[in-house]
């Protein structure tokens, strides 16, 4: 085989690789419901997991009371919620934390992961305490956290038989100044991911660059045996940097594909792309572009546009990505259009959604 044929090849994997990632992906999502078949009445989930075979979400503070410290099992087959959900509290050894207060009393819990070497244990961290007291020990304990006055803190979680999960460790996380991390109570850390040897990712909204960041850091054995301070530092991917506008990432996930460390995916909420970002910093972040639809049915065609979607959990299962919304109450009224889900939107009721993988999306052109 000639040179020209070898060219041509190349011409021809490269050019669809590309077309792949600038294309339109049709995203469709069903209602997460319970068992009954009535669909979920504002949980605000705010991550997703991939927990032996089965999906999990955790939610905000903004969720309606009933839903909040909780963690929800929901099946990816059709969207149903599996099982009663399980219920956080403190366990007797964090109860004189200085932040048991705050962690007992409606938390704003972000992201959620399980731990890639023990499956009865999980990992969520705080975001918006501003809120929040320290006492005057406690705040002097926790000054300079190179970003807020009450620290992000990041959070054990530890799965007992009777679907319990005890609040087991706590680590308050900090930022070193040359970062610009900046003092937004509402703009922190919203992901969480392990990659290889047991690096933990963690996604920032927006720095003071009004940039999003992903660091890292290491939990090895002894990570949970004080509350000291974590000093987490720049992972230094290929992120992409923008000029104007706010584009967080609100979501994050690992996949192993390829030979090399994998990659991030990284759900941007306010774009409405998936963001593809290479741990081995051969490739560029690819960003894909979503188009969001909800299932609807009646009178309505069976899957209508949803605008206003705010995508704020991510998780991979069976080599497809799996999305949640965290529906944004003061939009997400504006989606009304079939009046078979005019309901389920006045209810701040989430969709989950999903995407096939494609094998282009990760190789090299």
């Amino acid at each position: 085989m000639n040179r020209t044929y070898f060219f041509g090849l190349f011409l021809f994997f490269y050019g669809n690789a590309l077309s792949l990632c600038a294309q339109q992906l049709d995203v469709k999502g069903k209602w997460i419901r319970h068992v009954d078949g009535t669909v979920m009445v504002d949980p605000q989930p705010s991550g997703l997991t991939l927990w032996n075979g089965k999906l999990l979400s955790v939610s905000d503070r903004s969720a309606k009371s009933s839903q909040r410290l909780r963690l929800h099992p929901i099946s990816s087959d059709n969207a149903s919620l599996t099982e009663p959900q399980w219920p956080i509290s403190l366990s007797e050894q964090v109860k004189d934390s200085c932040f048991a207060d705050y962690l007992s009393n409606n938390p704003d819990l972000e992201a959620l992961v399980v731990d890639p070497k023990d499956n009865r244990v999980f990992l969520t961290v705080t975001e918006d305490a501003s809120k929040a007291v320290l006492s005057k020990d406690c705040a002097s304990r926790y000054a300079g956290t190179g970003s807020t006055d009450f620290p992000t803190v990041l959070i054990r979680l530890e799965l007992k038989q009777d679907r319990q999960l005890l609040i087991t460790g706590l680590r308050p996380l900090k930022f070193a100044p040359e970062y610009r991390v900046g003092n937004f109570p509402n703009d922190g850390i919203e992901g969480l991911t392990f990659g290889p040897d047991r690096t933990l990712y963690l996604a920032l909204e927006k720095d003071m660059a009004v940039q999003p960041r992903i660091f890292k850091t290491t939990v090895d054995e002894a990570f949970w045996q004080n509350e000291d301070f974590v000093a987490v530092e720049d992972a230094g991917l290929l992120l992409p940097e923008f000029v104007s506008g706010n584009h967080p990432i609100n979501a994050l996930t690992y996949y192993a594909a390829g030979k090399g460390s994998g990659f991030l995916l990284a759900a941007a909420r306010n774009d409405d792309q998936v963001w593809i970002v290479d741990l081995d910093k051969r490739l560029p972040t690819r960003m894909l572009d979503l188009d969001f639809m909800a299932e609807a049915g009646g009178e309505c065609a069976a899957w209508e546009p949803i605008e206003y979607t705010a995508i704020e959990g991510i998780a991979v299962k069976d080599d497809s990505l799996w999305m949640v919304n965290d529906p944004w109450k003061v939009n997400y009224p504006k989606n009304i259009r079939c009046e078979a889900n005019r309901q389920h939107y006045q209810n701040m009721s989430p969709l989950l959604f999903k995407l096939p993988l494609n094998p282009l999306w990760f190789a090299e052109p």
